[in-house]
């Protein structure tokens, strides 16, 4: 959606958008923003510490996000995080069984009990989003969903823990959902720095 706001307008704008994003369960139970925040944490960290991999899956600009954030997830918060739209995987998927089931068919034979799914869908409503949702409940992984635009979309009702921002504006979904997971990921950090700086020391006094 294109505007003519000025940047200290817009700025507003993404901050009240934040403030009044929503996380909900896996009943659609509704949680205020620290309790889905501790909630979400929860869940990596307890993928962190079990050694499962944290799966990151999105569509255009979500896969944009998507990328960034597994970045930050391995090098700032210590999880096994990874993307599955390299060129080569993604269109032999889709070229193979359509492009509804990019995702899905690989997860079928890739995650595992213990693994995450993130799915990221500004909408909510794309299908290869939805299937790989699928596949990761037959799975046994754990799933987080973050989406914009309708609260009716299907992605909010289909994660342990879901994250929704109430906007139809790409650009601004798509940047709360990367401002969202960096704060995720920055807070494990914290964590996990310490537990590694406690680790070297007591290597040290071993030695």
């Amino acid at each position: 959606m294109f505007t003519n706001k000025s940047l200290a307008a817009r700025s507003n704008d993404f901050n009240s958008l934040i403030h009044n994003s929503q996380f909900t369960d896996a009943f659609g139970t509704a949680l205020s923003m620290d309790a889905g925040t501790l909630e979400a944490l929860m869940l990596l960290k307890a993928v962190r510490d079990c050694g499962g991999n944290v799966y990151v899956i999105g569509n255009g600009g979500s896969a944009a996000v998507a990328s960034h954030i597994t970045t930050d997830f391995c090098n700032v918060a210590g999880l096994r995080s990874m993307t599955l739209h390299e060129p080569s995987v993604i269109t032999c998927f889709s070229n193979d069984f359509g492009y509804e089931h990019s995702y899905s068919i690989r997860l079928k034979k890739i995650a595992r009990q213990g693994d995450l799914l993130i799915a990221i869908s500004s909408s909510g409503q794309s299908k290869n989003i939805l299937n790989a949702v699928n596949s990761a409940r037959e799975t046994g992984a754990a799933v987080i969903t973050l989406s914009g635009f309708s609260a009716q979309n299907p992605l909010r009702q289909r994660g342990d823990i879901n994250f929704w921002i109430a906007s139809d504006e790409y650009g601004l979904v798509e940047i709360g959902h990367l401002f969202t997971l960096h704060h995720w990921s920055d807070r494990i950090g914290v964590e996990w720095s310490d537990e590694c700086w406690d680790s070297d020391i007591s290597q040290s006094n071993i030695a």
